[in-house]
């Protein structure tokens, strides 16, 4: 729809729906809207957000458009609102909601229900109560089922089992991921240093971030810097300045595939036929690169393995190495040896040396593309950076420049003395 009429769509929504319709709607439509309605409608809809929504949304406004929404918001959402943007941009306390049940381990089953229905309706989720002491520090947790199988007049204290999962508000967003994924939880604790309960983040949030992570990483790998904004909505601009950097870089790197076959520019005249087999030698290398690249960050990403895991990997890259390059050995000796035959290209006498050349030359630019994609996600992430930009282009060009001078240094090993 047009810009107006979405946006006079929207208002015929009831005042009950807004706040949740506006929290799925894209960013430049919510300030759009936000600049285009009243200022009784956006205190309405700010107030009844959730807060994490609500933050979300702030971080994507400009200044002036943050401090005009939050003089809006009334007292007590005002004061959360400003808590949560008071937390590092990256950490996991901007995603949490400071609306949740908690109660005592003094209380009956009975006093807990109470509690409920008077803090229930705006609360996200009413799937776990967290037991706290008297100074608000989280001791427990339980889930509504276990009071609902429980005797009315039985104590909290007997239903508590003095374990539970609590992620501290310090915590990355990034490496607050893996804890929903080990403990399968739909919303998890967010607690100070000192341990005391400050709120809680649930599993709508923590997928908006899983798909965030991934998107970076995938675009990482291509060969690029992670878009800010979604596709449709980068500038050709910003699309030529996230994509242009990387791809110099590789150009200038690929010069040295131009230098590498200047250097062996006589055996390339003597023996005209190595020529042929370039573009085969450097691409084998460079996909198995990649295959490897790809495998590792991925199972680093789902923290299958570390940094302690190098040598395991690299003893299993050297096998599987060695088999895919054998395989691609035989298979190139085996195409010289039936195009000659068959008549299909005469390469010479000497054919039988030019096929163990390119065999050989396989097996061994296959297996040094295995180790390379394998471990720069290890070295870079001994560094401390971004496994994710060792991608699939950067392996590649690394892989052409070396597997050139494998191939022309066996094809020197075969053919001297014969064609060179």
């Amino acid at each position: 729809m047009p810009a107006e009429e979405r946006i006079l769509q929207f208002l015929k929504l009831p005042r009950s729906e807004k706040a949740e319709v506006f929290s799925h709607l894209d960013p430049d439509f919510q300030e759009d809207t936000i600049r285009s309605i009243a200022s009784h409608e956006v205190s309405d809809i700010l107030n009844e957000m959730s807060p994490d929504d609500r933050t979300q949304l702030f971080e994507d406004f400009p200044d002036e458009l943050i401090k005009y929404s939050i003089n809006l918001l009334n007292p007590q959402e005002r004061r959360v609102a400003l808590k949560l943007l008071g937390y590092e941009a990256d950490s996991i306390a901007r995603l949490m909601t400071p609306y949740y049940v908690q109660i005592r381990k003094e209380w009956t089953v009975k006093r807990c229900f109470q509690q409920i229905k008077k803090v229930g309706k705006k609360v996200e989720t009413l799937n776990f109560l967290y037991v706290v002491d008297e100074r608000n520090r989280l001791i427990d947790d339980i889930t509504i089922g276990s009071l609902l199988l429980a005797d009315e007049e039985q104590l909290i204290s007997e239903l508590c089992d003095d374990h539970f999962v609590a992620i501290k508000t310090t915590t990355s967003k990034e490496n607050a991921v893996p804890y929903f994924e080990k403990y399968d939880r739909s919303a998890l604790p967010i607690i100070t240093e000192n341990g005391v309960l400050v709120g809680i983040v649930t599993i709508d949030d923590i997928l908006d971030q899983i798909e965030s992570q991934n998107t970076e990483d995938i675009q990482k790998f291509g060969g690029l810097e992670a878009l800010d904004v979604p596709y449709t909505q980068t500038s050709l601009i910003e699309m030529v300045k996230k994509r242009g950097m990387w791809l110099i870089i590789l150009f200038f790197s690929e010069m040295l595939t131009a230098s590498a076959m200047g250097y062996f520019e006589d055996e390339i005249q003597k023996a005209v036929v190595l020529a042929l087999f370039v573009p085969l030698i450097i691409s084998s290398g460079g996909n198995s690169g990649s295959q490897a690249a790809t495998l590792i960050i991925r199972a680093m990403a789902l923290q299958e393995i570390g940094l302690k895991d190098w040598w395991y990997v690299m003893k299993k890259e050297i096998f599987t190495g060695l088999f895919l390059g054998s395989i691609l050995g035989i298979i190139g000796f085996l195409r010289i040896m039936i195009w000659h035959e068959a008549g299909f290209f005469n390469y010479g006498e000497y054919w039988p040396f030019v096929g163990l050349s390119v065999g050989v030359s396989l097996i061994m630019i296959v297996l040094w593309g295995t180790l390379s994609g394998s471990m720069v996600p290890f070295i870079l992430k001994k560094l401390k950076l971004d496994p994710a930009t060792s991608s699939a282009p950067f392996v590649a060009t690394l892989v052409d420049v070396t597997g050139l001078i494998i191939y022309f240094s066996v094809a020197g090993l075969f053919l001297t003395g014969k064609l060179l």
